[in-house]
């Protein structure tokens, strides 16, 4: 780290039981030269990819639809989300890690993925930077049922959407989700849906 506006760090674990919740009590020089003691949370879960399937030919996106505990606790009555796939890297580069992730959550083998931004989704708070990815899937390249990892508890169901109803999908609220939202916004941007 470079920041010589940032000094005394001090980071303490205040949960280590899914992912890692630390507290860091650092100073920071103020624009105006003065020094102040402040203290963060910061939550660190790894790195990400995420996808966005799309099939030209019929003008379609890969979705999944899944239960999301911290949306339902926060204003979501059902809390399902419909998503792009994506997962956590657990060390893996980011392309080997989303081709893995299709094809466990949505059963379609991607061998070519193009990757095309990155990302820091929730920098206030979340260390995680999340890999975006968009790939063409054809029908060929179903080789499960996807549904998700076993070891996961994931539940997941595979939604293929015509391209406008998915964009149709952000207006009227079935889609909140940021990552695929960014993702749909980048392929209707550059012609891709």
């Amino acid at each position: 780290m470079s920041n010589n506006r940032i000094k005394n760090i001090r980071q303490d674990i205040l949960s280590d039981n899914w992912y890692t919740l630390y507290k860091y009590t650092y100073d920071y020089q103020k624009y105006d030269g003065e020094w102040e003691t402040q203290i963060r949370e910061s939550y660190d879960r790894g790195n990400g990819a995420a996808i966005m399937l799309y099939n030209k030919q019929k003008g379609t996106v890969i979705l999944t639809r899944q239960f999301r505990m911290p949306t339902y606790v926060n204003g979501n009555p059902s809390g399902m989300m419909v998503e792009v796939c994506a997962g956590l890297l657990d060390g893996a580069n980011p392309e080997d890690c989303i081709r893995k992730e299709v094809e466990e959550e949505t059963g379609y083998q991607i061998h070519h993925v193009k990757k095309v931004f990155e990302s820091y989704m929730s920098p206030g708070a979340v260390t995680e930077i999340l890999y975006f990815f968009i790939g063409e899937y054809e029908e060929q390249m179903k080789v499960g049922e996807g549904g998700g990892a076993e070891d996961e508890s994931e539940n997941i169901e595979v939604l293929e959407v015509l391209n406008d109803k998915a964009i149709e999908m952000i207006g009227n609220g079935e889609i909140k989700d940021a990552k695929t939202i960014m993702l749909l916004q980048y392929a209707r941007i550059n012609n891709i849906i």
